[in-house]
């Protein structure tokens, strides 16, 4: 009983110490879960149901979305209910206090690949996005021909399709790499087995995650960089100079530009969320525990699922007016009627 008072002790993170920070944290996981599945749900009504975002954008858009609402829907209700468990004491599951090798059927080894990949998937899918924008910018005579949506279809496909696979690998590729539930990140995280030393083996493949999500945020970032540039020298160049129809022609639209501001914000709140699950991984697999830090890093990166419909809301007015259109029908058909 000590041992595992002591353990308890050891794991115990500044939210769930008390009874009180239980409670505030069941709270607060559930207003989560209802802000990412309201927001990605107008998300994806605003895309699928309105014609001017049935384009490749609006694709990668929904796409993000799909990832997102997946987040609320299965990866942070199995913490409330992990957690609701854990106040009851007497009903909490045996998974809880295991890893995935130890137990028949676990259910993080569904719910933290699921994690891992959404969490790829909008990486890439930020990525594919500033991709999309940057042609716009810096090649806007090729957009149509390059851009369509029958190439974004196929590269959303591939994107989903290698970030589950990259997902899995980790248990795919090595046996002594197991799923748990974590009493510091209060999440299904990739752990050791049964084994007692971290081996080289394992070390390599879980620094597949950061190695990669950090490759395309890096590729991201630096593409980002480069358009907002351009961006701002045909800024400078419209206050000086008056244009004339054969140079507009062959420079970015205001709502191609617009969109790029859009998926520039995207990228850095994006960016925000995951550096510090990365540094957390990283120092994870060099020894460190970190246990206070890899809660809020974890749930910092949870919370990045609800913010888009934000961005979008703020930046782009068309979304903005279609969502409260969505939101309050009343209200707009009284406006109309008005008018």
């Amino acid at each position: 009983m000590s041992e595992d008072t002591d353990t308890d002790a050891a794991h115990c993170t500044l939210c769930c110490c008390t009874l009180t920070n239980k409670i505030l944290l069941v709270v607060f996981l559930v207003l989560l879960i209802l802000a990412i599945l309201l927001g990605n749900f107008i998300t994806l009504a605003v895309v699928m149901g309105t014609k001017h975002f049935h384009t490749p954008q609006g694709y990668l858009k929904a796409s993000l979305a799909v990832a997102d609402f997946a987040v609320g829907m299965f990866v942070v209700p199995l913490t409330v209910y992990a957690e609701v468990s854990l106040m009851l004491r007497d009903s909490a599951p045996d998974w809880i206090s295991y890893n995935s090798q130890a137990i028949r059927f676990h259910p993080c080894n569904i719910i933290g690949p699921v994690f891992a990949g959404c969490t790829l998937v909008s990486i890439s899918t930020i990525f594919l996005l500033t991709i999309e924008r940057s042609i716009a910018v810096l090649r806007p005579l090729h957009k149509e021909s390059v851009i369509t949506r029958k190439r974004t279809t196929i590269l959303i496909i591939f994107s989903w399709v290698g970030s589950f696979f990259l997902a899995v690998s980790p248990i795919i590729f090595s046996n002594e790499i197991a799923l748990e539930y974590n009493s510091c990140s209060r999440m299904c995280n990739y752990a050791l087995g049964t084994i007692g030393e971290f081996p080289t083996r394992a070390w390599n493949i879980l620094l597949l995650f950061p190695t990669f999500d950090f490759t395309l945020l890096g590729g991201t970032v630096v593409i980002n960089i480069i358009s907002l540039s351009t961006i701002r020298k045909y800024s400078k160049r419209r206050k000086h100079l008056a244009e004339s129809e054969c140079q507009s022609a062959s420079k970015p639209t205001f709502s191609d530009i617009k969109a790029a501001k859009i998926i520039g914000t995207l990228t850095l709140v994006f960016t925000a969320s995951f550096t510090p699950i990365a540094v957390f991984v990283v120092g994870n697999v060099l020894g460190n525990e970190w246990c206070n830090f890899s809660f809020f890093s974890f749930w910092i990166l949870a919370t990045n699922s609800g913010w888009n419909v934000i961005i979008y809301s703020v930046r782009d007015q068309k979304f903005r007016m279609r969502a409260q259109k969505l939101l309050l029908p009343c209200s707009f058909s009284n406006n109309a009627a008005n008018t």
